[in-house]
């Protein structure tokens, strides 16, 4: 089917019905092609906020391209390490594309059929920047690309591309080596989003970039929760605690109603393994409740990274709440199963209090 020798209206009802992965694949037919799918897709591009770059788990799972939370939230790209003829699928014919100037391999997936590009080990970096490039001219400028992968040597330096990496041994226990960790993220930008298991955050200097991650998940295996959001300078923190106490929540909250912590924290969630948050967190001192006949407001945020299971955070509707002094901003506080939830919200307590219903 050619394209062209449709009416504009009825190109642009067929293209508004193709998947991302296939207007991509068909961009690279001609730059008359390409400029055409872009300023009908102008909306569409507009409406995606990250691209994601998954780099695979293990030795066996190929780097993937995808949008997160979407309808069709499908891969539109897999990169594959051409080491060896069975990896090459040789009764497979490859095409050749030019790419932001170089000439690729590519094949069709035979299920999905997106794209997979073929290279040799020793190009992955000229390859994934070549493809950036397309990204970046093909897509829509407000887009944000996030590189997501375990902890390994190779990390792309790429125009509008945040890193969110996995810390985690082989074993998959905790970490211990943290000296090699810390001094990985000293030559590194700060990281949208950590996801890590150790014993102590205490081992990382309190000038660490672990502490500036925007969002981290954690695994704690003994009682450092208040090391841990002494220090931590983020916008969001999930963790999980086998060893906790109470005293040391309340203190948390006591301290952010001061200003003395966490000025930055949008999110908190404290997660204990075997053991249920008590309900009188809830009735410390400080803590404030909205009148019972009223319905509070709901507390969501987008996660940080994209690459998580769920586009927001956990919501929170709570009678409870806390005030900060130094700006009277308020936080929702609440008891979800095994979790501590807090959520600070953009708002004064009077501001806050009219969204009561």
């Amino acid at each position: 089917m050619k394209l062209s020798i449709f009416p504009y209206v009825v190109q642009n009802e067929i293209l508004d019905n193709l998947k991302i992965s296939e207007l991509l694949l068909l961009s690279f037919v001609s730059k008359n092609m390409k400029k055409l799918i872009k300023s009908s897709q102008i909306t569409r591009f507009k409406s995606i906020s990250h691209i994601v770059y998954a780099n695979g788990f293990t030795e066996f799972e190929s780097p993937v391209v995808y949008i997160p939370f979407t309808p069709k939230s499908d891969n539109i790209m897999e990169f594959i390490e051409c080491r060896d003829a069975a990896r090459e699928e040789t009764n497979i014919p490859y095409f050749r594309l030019n790419v932001s100037g170089k000439i690729m391999n590519f094949r069709l997936h035979h299920k999905h059929h997106y794209l997979k590009i073929y290279f040799h080990p020793s190009d992955k970096e000229s390859t994934i920047e070549s493809i950036h490039n397309y990204f970046l001219d093909f897509f829509c400028d407000t887009v944000e690309y996030q590189y997501v992968e375990n902890y390994r040597q190779f990390i792309p330096h790429l125009s509008k591309l945040s890193l969110c990496l996995s810390f985690w041994p082989q074993d998959w226990g905790r970490i211990r080596d943290i000296k090699n960790v810390e001094e990985y993220l000293a030559s590194s930008p700060v990281l949208k989003w950590m996801n890590m298991s150790l014993d102590n955050p205490e081992l990382f200097s309190q000038e660490s970039k672990f502490y500036q991650a925007k969002s981290i998940s954690l695994k704690l295996y003994s009682n450092n929760v208040p090391t841990f959001l002494r220090h931590f300078q983020g916008r969001q923190a999930f963790l999980r605690c086998y060893k906790w106490d109470i005293l040391d929540l309340i203190e948390f909250m006591n301290k952010w109603k001061s200003g003395e912590e966490c000025r930055k924290l949008e999110f908190l969630k404290i997660t204990l393994v075997f053991d249920n948050p008590p309900n009188e967190l809830l009735n410390a001192n400080g803590v404030k409740h909205i009148d019972a006949t009223k319905k509070p407001p709901t507390h969501t945020l987008p996660v940080v990274c994209k690459y998580t299971y769920f586009p927001n955070t956990t919501p929170i509707t709570s009678h409870s709440y806390v005030v900060r002094i130094t700006d009277n901003r308020v936080a929702s506080v609440s008891i979800q199963g095994k979790s501590f939830c807090f959520g600070v919200w953009n708002k004064t307590e009077e501001e806050f209090l009219r969204m009561a219903t």
